[in-house]
């Protein structure tokens, strides 16, 4: 997680360098953001972020010599390694949630508004996830082909409540914490507790890990 007293150290990863240059030049002109380096496919950015401290990375999915997705999966089996973002143009992109799988903490649309950019940045820096809820629902919908439930029971499962697993399992269809704390007759506050508990319980890190897990587990299955 970022320490607010400094700007939020970025890494931009893209093998377009137009695309490199119009991150770099929107993110430029925020106090809070620093662009601590760039990098035109996944090997470089590994070389790049070994030498170099950053917050988030903003990852293209499809580049030469190692893409997105094997540079997210190193990159999220780093003890304190930055998050990721998924540069994605989603309706052809079908390697967006598999970036998602690898650890990316989220996913930006390659024509994304830059203040949107800027405030994705700010949320995952601050260790949340900027998945929407209604998107992470659409996203598992198009590759729900991909989810292979465990044929056995995960045990992790049996950390959690009765009510927790509950909660993962709206969280998982798609459901934002105000419509789950309508569907349960709960206060939205006493949902953010049951997620912060699940996500502690689980060693999650966000909401998008959460979801994964409730498919990958057998909680939740791609027709329900």
């Amino acid at each position: 997680m970022n320490d607010m007293s400094r700007p939020i150290r970025v890494v931009v990863v893209d093998d377009q360098p137009l695309i490199r240059a119009g991150f770099a030049m929107v993110l430029a002109a925020q106090s809070d953001v620093e662009v601590v380096g760039e990098a035109e496919n996944g090997a470089d950015a590994l070389a790049l972020l070994a030498r170099t401290e950053a917050d988030v990375v903003i990852m293209d999915i499809r580049m030469p010599v190692m893409d997105g997705v094997e540079a997210t999966q190193r990159l999220s089996e780093l003890p304190d390694g930055p998050r990721v973002l998924v540069l994605t143009t989603f309706d052809t992109d079908e390697d967006a949630f598999a970036a998602l799988q690898a650890g990316a903490s989220g996913f930006l649309l390659k024509n994304t508004p830059p203040e949107e950019v800027v405030a994705a940045i700010r949320v995952v820096a601050a260790g949340e996830s900027v998945v929407a809820p209604r998107v992470t629902r659409q996203l598992l919908d198009r590759f729900a082909g991909r989810l292979t439930p465990s044929p056995r029971h995960d045990e992790r499962l049996d950390l959690l409540t009765t009510r927790e697993r509950e909660v993962l399992g709206l969280v998982a269809e798609g459901l934002s914490n105000g419509e789950i704390a309508t569907r349960l007759f709960i206060a939205e506050a006493t949902v953010k507790t049951h997620l912060g508990k699940i996500l502690t319980k689980l060693d999650l890190r966000d909401r998008v890990q959460a979801v994964i897990f409730a498919y990958d587990s057998g909680l939740v299955s791609p027709a329900s």
